[in-house]
C-alpha cells in the first residue's frame, strides 16, 4: 500500500493488485504497538484503513485479482492474471509471507476445525478452553499473549530449550499465569476427528519420549515462506526463496523491484515494509523516467 501511495503521489499511473484484502498480514492481529507515532498502539484494522485512504487520496487505482504468472522478458512486463492479462513498463513485486506448516499427520485434516495460523481470527472459539501455540518466537508468544484473553490455558510448544522472542515479550509471557512453557519438545502429531482437536502428541527433542497434551486448539507459528511461486526464476532468490535486491530494491531483472516480507531481509515488520515500498516507488519512478 506504501508503495502505491507513493507511486500515485509521483503521479504515475499505477495499480495495485491485491488478491484478498489490502493490509495483508497486518488484518492476522488485533493491535500494533510498535509503529512510530502511536504511543498507546493503534489498531491493525485501523492501519490498514488509514494507509488505504492516504493512497486512494493520492488517486491509487486497485484491483483485487489473482497473479498467477509475470513474463518479464521485454521492456514491457506482462501480468498474467487468472482472469486476464496486463502490461506494465516496471513492476513491484511485494506479495508478501505466507506461514508454515509443521507438515505432520493431522494438521491438514484438522486445519479450520481446531488447527489455525491467526489467533485473532479463531480465538474466541476457544472460550473457556485449554488451547496449544506452536512456536517460540515473537509472533508465538504475542499470540499466545492474546489468546489468554478467551482461553483458560494456553501451553507453549517450543522445541528449544529457551524461547526466541525478544526479552520485553518474553518477560509479559512469564508474568502471565495463564501460560505455560513446554520446551525441548515437537509437535509429533495431531489427534482429533469430527468434532475438531482433541490433543497433541509431544516428542521430547532430547529423550524421544511420547506425551499427550489435551487441547481443543492448536496455533501454529513456526517461521513464513515468500509467497512468491508465480515470480519466474530469472529473478534471483536467497536458499529460502525470498527475493534478493539492492538497496535500492531492485531485483535481478531490470524493472523489476521487490518490498516487504517477500524480500530477502533481517527484519520483517510493517515499518521496515512501509519503508521498503517507498524506496521500491521512488527508484521505479527513476526507471521509468531512465527508460522510457
Amino acid at each position: 500500500m506504501t508503495a502505491g501511495l507513493y507511486a500515485a503521489r509521483s503521479r504515475m499511473n499505477a495499480l495495485l493488485l491485491e488478491q484478498m484484502g489490502f493490509g495483508g498480514q497486518l488484518l492476522t492481529y488485533e493491535k500494533v504497538d510498535n509503529y512510530p507515532g502511536f504511543p498507546e498502539g493503534v489498531g491493525a484494522f485501523g492501519l490498514a484503513e488509514l494507509v488505504s485512504a492516504q493512497a486512494l487520496k493520492f488517486g491509487l487505482k486497485t484491483r483485487n485479482a489473482e497473479v498467477v504468472g509475470l513474463d518479464l522478458g521485454g521492456a514491457i512486463k506482462k501480468i498474467i492474471l487468472a482472469d486476464g492479462e496486463l502490461q506494465a513498463r516496471t513492476i513491484i513485486i511485494a506479495s508478501g509471507a505466507s506461514p508454515n506448516k509443521l507438515g505432520v499427520k493431522g494438521e491438514a485434516e484438522l486445519t479450520g476445525r481446531g488447527v489455525s495460523y491467526c489467533a485473532v481470527c479463531d480465538a474466541p472459539f476457544y472460550r473457556g478452553q485449554e488451547v496449544a501455540v506452536v512456536g517460540g518466537g515473537d509472533t508465538a508468544i504475542e499470540e499466545a499473549l492474546y489468546l489468554t484473553k478467551f482461553a483458560s490455558r494456553v501451553h507453549v510448544i517450543h522445541r528449544r530449550d529457551q524461547l526466541r522472542a525478544t526479552p520485553v515479550i518474553q518477560e509479559k509471557a512469564f508474568q502471565n499465569d495463564k501460560i505455560s512453557f513446554i520446551l525441548s519438545k515437537t509437535v509429533a502429531d495431531i489427534k482429533g476427528g469430527q468434532a475438531g482437536v482433541e490433543g497433541l502428541t509431544l516428542c521430547g527433542v532430547k529423550d524421544s519420549q511420547l506425551s499427550v497434551l489435551p487441547v481443543t486448539g492448536v496455533f501454529v507459528f513456526v517461521g513464513i515462506r515468500p509467497n512468491s511461486a508465480f515470480v519466474p526464476a530469472e529473478v534471483n532468490r536467497d536458499r529460502p526463496g525470498f527475493l534478493i535486491t539492492d538497496q535500492e530494491m531492485a531485483t535481478s531483472v531490470p524493472g523489476v523491484f521487490a518490498a516487504g516480507d517477500v524480500r530477502s531481509k533481517l527484519l520483517r515488520q510493517i515499518v521496515t515494509a512501509v519503508g521498503d515500498g517507498a524506496t521500491a516507488a521512488f527508484n521505479a519512478f527513476r526507471y521509468i523516467e531512465d527508460h522510457f
